[in-house]
Parts: structure tokens; sequence; C-alpha cells
């Protein structure tokens, strides 16, 4: 324990109790989610994307770990907003054990969604960028944190209907110059509501070349 944790203890984001921001009571209390596709979200073999909702520059597969509630949807939020890097760290290593559970994406390197440099440069640190380097480590992959580009602020998703998503961020996404393109993208983001934001970084890939793209998020 070190001195900020005597000073402003760490306490439960779900239930208050001290000791971690997200304490395994509460976190017995989220629903684990079972493979879906990642267009029609029914039920699917190990989270590949249905013959029948395949698109020729769309992900091939989805794995979420998390229903977005509870502690994990607290952490998240304190992550993203409250830039709470200890409760990322925490969530990391949860995510992390659980995706090794899983063992649903074997290999592949790891690309972060970006956040515009306006906004990364008010907050500090992209959060997929953090939680993804750990990921990627833990789970052997390789990891390109800046491959993808967003090339403009966008409106809060949060708000927006499905097809304002998707207009939202169309054309947002673009390719740093000077990267060698990998077979298969592990392309990770904190939550999938939509789905719109992964959607859009997939067709950029698939558009360069890339053969196989798996979205990866904490929640759904």
């Amino acid at each position: 324990m070190n001195v900020l944790d005597l000073i402003f203890p760490k306490t439960c984001l779900g239930c208050g109790k001290e000791g971690k921001y997200i304490c395994e009571n509460c976190l017995a209390r989220v629903k684990l989610l079972k493979p879906a596709c990642p267009y029609c979200e029914k039920a699917s073999i190990d989270g590949f994307t249905h013959v029948k909702c395949r698109k020729k520059y769309g992900l091939d597969s989805l794995t979420s770990i998390w229903d977005y509630e509870g502690v994990i949807k607290k952490a998240i939020l304190a992550l993203k907003y409250k830039y709470s890097t200890e409760a990322g760290r925490e969530l990391s290593s949860l995510f992390v054990r659980e995706l090794k559970k899983s063992n649903l994406i074997k290999e592949g390197t790891l690309v972060p969604i970006p956040i515009h440099w306006q906004r990364e440069n008010v907050r500090g640190f992209n959060q997929s960028v953090e939680i993804g380097r750990v990921v990627a480590k833990e789970m052997g992959w390789g990891f390109i944190p800046n491959l993808l580009v967003k090339n403009r602020t966008t409106m809060s998703q949060v708000e927006l209907s499905v097809e304002e998503r998707k207009q939202n961020l169309k054309g947002v996404f673009s390719l740093s110059p000077g990267f060698k393109m990998s077979d298969s993208i592990i392309l990770f983001d904190d939550v999938f509501t939509t789905g719109s934001t992964l959607k859009e970084a997939a067709k950029v890939l698939k558009h360069a070349g890339v053969q196989k793209v798996w979205g990866l998020t904490i929640a759904r």
C-alpha cells in the first residue's frame, strides 16, 4: 500500500467497499456475454459474423466480455471522464483474465480506436490505447497504437440514432502512413453500442488490404 492509498483509500465503484475499485462481489453481478454476431447481435459460434450478415469491408467477428452495466460501466466511465488510471489498471487486469478464459481470439495485431488529438490533449491519454497496450502484451499479440488516425472531432454518439451515428463517423478515420499492414487486425474499443465506430474503422482497414478484422471490446 502506498501513501496515496492511505490518504485516499481505494473503494469499489459499485459498493464502496475499501481495497479495490472493482471488487469481486460487484464484478460477479455483471453479466458475462456469450459470443454474438456484430451485425444482428444474435448468438454465433465464437462471435463470427453470420454468413447472411457478412459485408465485404466489415467486421469478421466480435468479442465482448461484459454487459455494459454495474461496476464495469462505472469503471469505464471513471477512466474516460474522471481520468482514473488506477481503475483502468484494475479493469485491464480483469479483462485479460476473462479473455484468456474465453480463448476466442488466438492471434493478431491489436489496433486501438483513436480519439482526436484535441480530446487526447485535454484528457492526457486515450483509454483504448492504455488498456490495449496491456492486453496485447499479456495476450502475446502485436500492438500498433497509432495505425489509425481520427481526422476530425465528432459529436458524442450517446444521444444519436443508429443512422446519425453512422453519418457522424463517416470518413472520420484514416491510416497513418508508413505502416506495414498485418493480415489479421484486432480492432479494440472500450464499448460496443451500435458498433458504428468499429464498423467504420474496419472499413478503412479492409480497403487497405487487411484480410481479417476482429472486433474486441470490454463491454457491449
